[in-house]
């Protein structure tokens, strides 16, 4: 099925329509409206603004099972070594890091699978439970502020792995490679080499804009094919070439901590920063679930240990490297650089070859899944007339070109601190969203999730607006925030410093708190009916697997019958 999606004549088919159906509506401006316009948009009635790629996953397109989610959130942890090689490169010992990250990675996977639930449960995506949470019109801040942060990491994990792209041709062309004349100005912090290896590692992204999120569970399997062997041969290397001599080395990062204990509480936020959008995304992988609890059990387990095994490769393979050879090197491809500029026989530079394709892949992997999916499902959503999941991924691609990601790759304090600022805008969401489902005892009303009128009975709330939540969002969000400015450069209190450092932990915490305490007193109309009708634990989702999801209307009338 996905080879046929993918060969050459079926693209061709689909392009050769395309341009048929461009050149038909060139002919008149009614044309050129219903060309524009997304399948199934009109066909759905008054909710023009909803379109089939936000409806619930039907059975047939639910096929992630429990080994897929294994290898799913594997591959994912496994893009972690240049994180754990970053807290190396503002301050800290290499087992301080380790310690560091997987304490924050086992409060990020607890989160995640709180928010998983929802979604697997009734196979919605993250803009669906944003609708039940934040209200018809409200779900549009939370949708919209995940599609730009989704819009800047997909940029900034496209320029991060082409440095893998700058690796193999170097491997295969040497010198004739490294000496191509650079023509850009060095202002503009990066060199034609650098924007050739961007530009091909662009064009790879292409053919998965025309894939579903459902058809992709392969490549997390490759991923982990692959990048097993790399990432435990460039360990060994790194272990056997410095004689396993760690050291207890600091580069030196220019961010003043007061204790120990505070540069841990900076180190746990910037991991909770980095993997932020993923934590508040979880609704949009586990929609995909074939059973109940595959996808919650596996992120808990799998996840941190993963990744905090991916970081400490990282961060003890940088530290030994940098003791021995005199280096302040912080990620992975500075790394290979410096083997081959001191390796320059043919079987290292192929072994660089294979360890930076692999490399790529996993990142590859990891953008498809973190940031073109989730941008994709976002601008359907804010745009559901005339933006599709497709259409979205390729607005992303171009996206990702207009932006200069490498001045964020400049150092490590840089890259830590961009990285860190992502928990002010996803925290507190994802505290509201897990409270909203524990003050509905799980209980969601699928069809009014699309219904956009005033007469909504469950999610018009205030104007269309949850105000509750957003009270709950702006309350941790306010008191995070002079934090956030003093970790990026502004003139801002001590005490504020220091709340900025709890960052993400901060607003999730203070968001569930302020929720609970407001809708306790004033229960949004969602909770209301849940306790008007008296509603068992997640009763709403009894016999939902046997709906065939063929369109709005058909739900509806499911819905209706209950």
């Amino acid at each position: 099925m996905i080879v046929t999606s993918l060969s050459p004549a079926r693209i061709g088919c689909s392009i050769i329509s395309n341009f048929r159906a461009m050149k038909q509506a060139t002919r008149s401006r009614n044309s050129m409206k219903e060309f524009l316009q997304t399948r199934d948009s009109d066909t759905l009635g008054t909710w023009s603004w909803m379109n089939e790629d936000l409806l619930p996953t039907p059975s047939e397109k639910r096929t992630w099972k429990t080994l897929n989610y294994m290898f799913f959130y594997s591959s994912l942890a496994m893009d972690n070594w240049t994180f754990g090689s970053a807290l190396i490169g503002f301050g800290m010992i290499w087992w301080q890091a380790i310690i560091g990250i997987f304490i924050a990675r086992f409060i990020g996977a607890a989160a995640s699978a709180l928010n998983s639930r929802c979604a697997e449960v009734y196979h919605i995506g993250f803009p669906g439970v944003a609708c039940s949470v934040f209200g018809i019109y409200g779900s549009f801040y939370a949708v919209g502020a995940r599609a730009v942060l989704a819009a800047i990491y997909y940029s900034l994990k496209m320029y991060a792995a082409s440095l893998f792209v700058v690796n193999m041709l170097h491997a295969i062309f040497g010198k004739a490679f490294t000496s191509i004349p650079n023509s850009l100005p060095q202002s503009f912090g990066f060199t034609t080499q650098q924007k050739l290896a961007f530009f091909l590692y662009w064009l790879c992204h292409i053919p998965f804009v025309f894939l579903r999120s459902n058809q992709v569970k392969w490549l997390f399997t490759l991923k982990m094919c692959t990048m097993v062997p790399a990432m435990v041969g460039l360990f060994t290397f790194c272990m056997v070439d410095t004689g396993g001599r760690v050291g207890a080395n600091r580069l030196a990062s220019g961010l003043p901590f007061d204790s120990t204990a505070w540069l841990f509480m900076y180190a746990i936020k910037s991991c909770l920063g980095v993997h932020s959008t993923l934590i508040t995304n979880q609704p949009g992988y586990s929609h995909w679930a074939k059973t109940c609890w595959s996808s919650v059990w596996t992120e808990l387990v799998f996840w941190p240990l993963s990744v905090t095994i991916s970081a400490a490769f990282g961060i003890i393979s940088t530290a030994a490297i940098n003791n021995a050879w005199g280096l302040k090197l912080w990620n992975q491809w500075d790394l290979l650089t410096a083997i081959l500029d001191r390796y320059s026989s043919s079987g290292a530079r192929f072994v660089v070859f294979l360890c930076a394709l692999f490399w790529a892949v996993l990142v590859l992997g990891t953008n498809i899944a973190a940031n073109m999916i989730p941008l994709g499902s976002d601008l359907a959503m804010l745009l559901p007339r005339y933006m599709n999941m497709r259409r979205g991924r390729i607005l992303g691609l171009f996206l990702a070109r207009s932006m200069c990601p490498w001045n964020i790759y400049a150092s490590a304090t840089t890259f830590t601190r961009f990285l860190s600022g992502y928990g002010i805008f996803m925290g507190g969401l994802t505290g509201v969203m897990i409270a909203d489902y524990g003050l509905t005892r799980g209980n969601l009303f699928i069809e009014h999730l699309y219904d956009g009128k005033r007469s909504n009975p469950r999610y018009h709330y205030t104007r269309g607006w949850n105000i509750q939540a957003y009270i709950a969002y702006i309350a941790g969000w306010g008191i995070g925030f002079p934090g956030f400015c003093g970790n990026l450069g502004a003139n801002v209190s001590p005490i504020a410093k220091k709340l900025g450092y709890l960052s993400w932990l901060l607003l999730f915490n203070v968001s569930i708190v302020v929720y609970i305490a407001l809708c306790t007193v004033f229960p949004t109309q969602s909770q209301y009916s849940v306790r008007q009708l008296d509603l068992r634990r997640e009763e709403m989702a009894v016999g939902i697997d046997d709906i065939e999801f063929l369109g709005l209307k058909a739900l509806v009338e499911v819905q209706e019958l209950r």
